[in-house]
């Protein structure tokens, strides 16, 4: 599933000129939605990313029941969108919701759906505007949404297109640019594909840049200024590094997660990503540390709820 922009120091320096600097944004990630079939859920864990063996602490719920969703947010509000509802009633959903960080009891507020409704895409965004792409509908997609962060009620816009039709994609970026990675088409498996999404660009169709290391499905996500790292997926452990700078080179294998898994989502800050639940369901958290390439992941404190196919922001 998905992840979201990872602040710089300039970002944060200007938020606080701006007078929106909210200290959870930095400090925490949310995992929301998710489930193991036919199970499906609304809640959303906060994880301090200062404690590594504290259990979860769930906030208020998302207004919909849903897995197979995507998330991205800003320092102050994050929002998960798309998604597909089991049972009772098998469907894919167009539902945005935005979560406030700095309240841990309301319920998530809706805002504006996409354009339509489709499940396991990826979505990441900026401080002002959020990006889903790819999914399924039913069928590939490749359709980029731009969600206004602002606009609580407009529908999101197209914008230009994935090069590469597909779903159980993921997602991460900076300021200025987001990257989707690995996937799955039908016909034809599992995809290694990458392609970069300029931000200023609402009609250009998506730039292809190296591949993963591995063709793989239902990762996660996350990045800072610099580079995006795509963990798990397909039952593998392996995390591949993404140079946001170089559009050619195959991505740089790291350090493994704990234990292979598929169906996760991943946050993080400027220095480590973590990883989330999982198909089994899983409630294990993985710490990646950027700056360590070989390091095996750390175990923190679990989710509250054992699931997978969940986002995360």
């Amino acid at each position: 599933m998905a992840t979201q922009h990872i602040f710089t120091l300039s970002d944060v320096y200007r938020q606080s000129l701006e007078g929106t600097w909210v200290l959870q944004g930095w400090n925490a990630g949310w995992f929301g939605g998710g489930g193991q079939a036919p199970a499906k859920y609304t809640t959303v864990d906060r994880i301090l990313f200062s404690a590594d063996t504290v259990t979860a602490v769930a906030k208020g719920p998302l207004s919909q029941a849903r897995l197979y969703l995507a998330a991205t947010g800003n320092v102050s509000d994050g929002w998960f969108g798309g998604g597909h509802e089991i049972s009772p009633a098998a469907a894919e959903v167009s539902t945005v919701d935005r979560v406030i960080f700095s309240s841990d009891t309301a319920t998530a507020v809706a805002k504006g759906p996409l354009s339509a409704a489709s499940y396991a895409l990826g979505a990441t965004g900026n401080t002002t505007d959020g990006w889903w792409g790819g999914g399924y509908r039913p069928g590939n997609i490749s359709t980029v949404e731009r969600v206004i962060f602002s606009s609580d009620t407009a529908t999101a816009v197209a914008k230009g297109p994935l090069s590469l039709a597909r779903y159980n994609v993921t997602a991460t970026g900076n300021t200025t640019d987001g990257w989707w990675g690995g996937g799955y088409v039908i016909p034809g498996g599992v995809r290694s594909t990458v392609d970069r999404v300029i931000f200023a660009s609402d009609t250009a169709t998506a730039v292809a840049k190296g591949p993963l290391s591995v063709a793989r499905n239902y990762t996660g996500a996350t990045g800072n200024a610099t580079d995006g790292w795509f963990g798990g997926g397909a039952g593998k452990s392996t995390v591949d590094r993404i140079i946001f700078s170089s559009d050619t080179a195959t991505a740089v294998a790291k350090g493994p997660l704990s234990s292979g898994t598929e169906g996760l989502a991943a946050t993080g800050n400027s220095t480590d990503g973590w990883f989330g639940g999982g198909s089994g369901p899983v409630s294990k958290v993985d710490r990646i540390i950027f700056s360590a390439d070989t390091a095996t992941a750390i175990a923190k404190g679990p989710l509250s709820l054992a699931r997978g196919y969940t986002g995360a922001v």
